[in-house]
């Protein structure tokens, strides 16, 4: 059986982003059986459906393209004002437009870092909810939330906590079931 192709969204822009970071120790960590890649969000123009229907700019193509192709999504967001980041909401919304929604049935993972004491844990519902209502299936559990993130990552935005480290593992071993049990179901 070929890997399994995750794509790593953080929905954070920050260079020194803590979501990225942890993102990253994730590629780390993957179990044997599962790659990873990175979604850039960057480019990708605030969505507005004229845009869309006189036809897709280019990094909204590669973003929709990029998560079709993928097996799974792992999406680490930051919570910003009680919900998610605007570039991750913008994102979802040009992938989420008919035809070809490419959320539709795709196996996603998610977790959160924050620097405060709840670790992004609002920002989780928030994405469950949007993601469900877009028929994307979101891995139930485990539940990872990130809190004080800055007494978790060193100077260079290596996860240095053992325990994280382990939350994060536990999560993939999860994900990488969910896929192929999603897979099954097709």
């Amino acid at each position: 059986m070929a890997d399994l192709k995750i794509l790593g969204i953080s929905g954070s822009l920050r260079k020194a982003s803590f979501n990225t970071a942890a993102l990253r120790t994730c590629a780390e960590l993957m179990p044997a059986g599962m790659t990873m890649t990175y979604a850039r969000l960057d480019d990708i123009p605030i969505f507005n459906q004229d845009v869309f229907d006189a036809g897709l700019p280019e990094s909204a193509k590669r973003f929709r393209a990029e998560v079709a192709a993928a097996d799974g999504l792992l999406i680490a967001s930051p919570e910003y004002n009680f919900s998610l980041s605007a570039a991750l909401k913008n994102a979802i919304d040009w992938g989420s437009r008919p035809p070809n929604q490419v959320f539709q049935d795709k196996p996603i993972a998610i977790f959160s870092a924050s620097q405060g004491p709840m670790g992004g844990a609002r920002v989780q519902y928030d994405l469950r909810r949007i993601l469900g209502q877009i028929w994307g299936h979101v891995l139930p559990r485990p539940e990872v939330f990130i809190g004080n993130a800055p007494s978790k990552f060193d100077a260079h935005g290596k996860l240095t906590d053992e325990t994280t480290r382990k939350f994060l593992s536990d999560l993939l071993v999860g994900f990488k079931a969910w896929i192929v049990r999603m897979q099954v179901k097709k």
